[in-house]
């Protein structure tokens, strides 16, 4: 078996050394990204007066025909092809001869592969992005259509104080705003090439790696070629972003199990978008929601797992970077099915009014008003929180209604029986950024400018 290294070594490589160190089942999906780099480095040593312009053509023709054989399921792999860029050099040579043994020439694969890596991670993170803002749309598109529906909003899982069911889902939207921040961020930091680096220490020929940079459309070169072949921050900080992304989806598909069991009531989930059981014909399950929830536990793994790659590599480049490729296309491929799953999910979901306005109106989530009207009268605050909280639990232990305990207090009485109306306490949230009507009508429209500003600005 011949390899690209075989001139230093005596007889090939033993079956158990291919076997572990081969890359190809999963590094192929960067083929596309090799013939670019590939490309761009060949019109660099044309630039450079390294290969002549014949040359460069026969190389440029043949990456095309290799394209074209990848694209059609011709090409052909044979033993010797441990990764992907290994197998494009071998038919290029094979098919351009000399001037294509010469592609390599001034490269090694480790500024190679970390160029492949970066335009794709550099692409495939725009494809995430797009998908957050599709989901994000239909947030807004359900919190628009949703109007004036209250619900329960809770701390530690115990009803708390009613707000509009918009400014609920709007809640999640915002948090999905900070992760497109974050991939873009990601992404403006990875854009630079670190092809010219060479295996670690550049090269001795006329290479310029500011115009190949330019060639491939990154925004940056790199300054140190050490740094350049052995950074994988990039890759790191991407699993993070996937990784938090993932959480705050979880968070959401959390809140849609709740929702849609019996016991809440606040949610009926589409056929389309639900399974059923193998044995209860009864039932209707949120595995949507439940995938995205377990599957989050992953995407935090592949992030601990990288670091854990790296936190004891010594400069510059080690196999151990190999790592670096399955955890970021399993992140990226589970993110991006989630985002779609959920938002087909989220879009064709009943909501229940009746139960969350039944839920929002309970008597005791006024409790917060009544002390506050307290307030407004004189009575400092944790006064009024001692007198309503026993009010409350007066009417809790004794049966008795709130409104009547309310309307019988000589701190309260008739003039604050109002404030445990069925549908006051949502109203009365009028602060910025508040559960109320006011501010929610505001919150849509700040938040309706912020997804058009972001899918203009990606």
């Amino acid at each position: 078996m011949s390899t690209l290294w075989h001139g230093r070594f005596e007889g090939g490589p033993a079956e158990e050394l291919m076997a572990f160190t081969v890359s190809l089942p999963f590094d192929s999906r960067l083929a596309a990204d090799d013939l670019t780099g590939s490309r761009a480095h060949v019109r660099g040593l044309v630039r450079a007066g390294i290969i002549s312009d014949d040359e460069g053509k026969s190389v440029l023709d043949a990456l095309d025909a290799v394209e074209k054989e990848l694209r059609d399921g011709s090409f052909i792999f044979v033993a010797s092809d441990e990764d992907i860029h290994t197998a494009i050099e071998r038919r290029v040579t094979e098919l351009a001869g000399s001037a294509g043994a010469k592609l390599h020439t001034g490269r090694s694969r480790n500024d190679q592969v970390a160029t492949d890596l970066r335009l794709f991670t550099k692409r495939e993170i725009g494809t995430v992005i797009s998908k957050v803002l599709h989901l994000q749309q239909v947030l807004l598109d359900r919190a628009g259509e949703v109007g004036d529906a209250a619900l329960p909003g809770y701390t530690h899982m115990q009803r708390a104080q009613p707000v509009l069911l918009a400014h609920h889902l709007l809640a999640h939207g915002w948090s999905f705003a900070r992760d497109i921040d974050r991939l873009i961020d990601a992404r403006t930091r990875l854009d630079v090439s670190p092809l010219g680096a060479g295996a670690l220490a550049g090269s001795s020929l006329p290479l310029d790696p500011a115009a190949t940079a330019a060639d491939l459309g990154f925004a940056g070169v790199f300054a140190n070629s050490l740094d350049a072949v052995s950074d994988r921050d990039f890759v790191a900080e991407s699993l993070f972003v996937l990784a938090l992304l993932g959480v705050h989806l979880s968070r959401l598909a959390e809140e849609i199990i709740l929702w849609s069991t019996d016991e809440f009531g606040f949610l009926g989930l589409a056929d389309a978008y639900s399974t059923g059981s193998s044995m209860l014909p009864q039932k209707k399950n949120p595995d949507i929601a439940e995938l995205t929830r377990g599957k989050t536990g992953r995407l935090i793994g592949n992030l601990t797992g990288l670091l854990a790659t790296l936190k004891a590599l010594p400069l510059a480049y080690n196999r151990d970077l190999q790592e670096d490729k399955e955890p970021l296309f399993d992140s990226l491929d589970t993110v991006v099915l989630a985002l779609g799953a959920m938002a087909g999910l989220l879009a064709s979901s009943t909501f229940h009014f009746d139960a969350m306005t039944a839920a929002a109106n309970a008597p005791t989530a006024a409790a917060t008003d009544l002390a506050e009207w307290l307030v407004v009268n004189g009575t400092p605050f944790r006064d009024a929180h001692a007198i309503v909280g026993a009010l409350v639990r007066r009417s809790l232990d004794e049966g008795v209604a709130l409104r009547e305990l309310v309307a019988a207090s000589p701190e309260l009485g008739p003039d604050a029986v109002f404030l445990v109306d069925p549908g006051v306490a949502v109203t009365r949230r009028t602060t910025p950024g508040g559960g109320g009507p006011a501010p929610v009508a505001t919150q849509l429209k700040a938040f309706s400018a912020r997804v058009a500003a972001d899918q203009a600005r990606v």
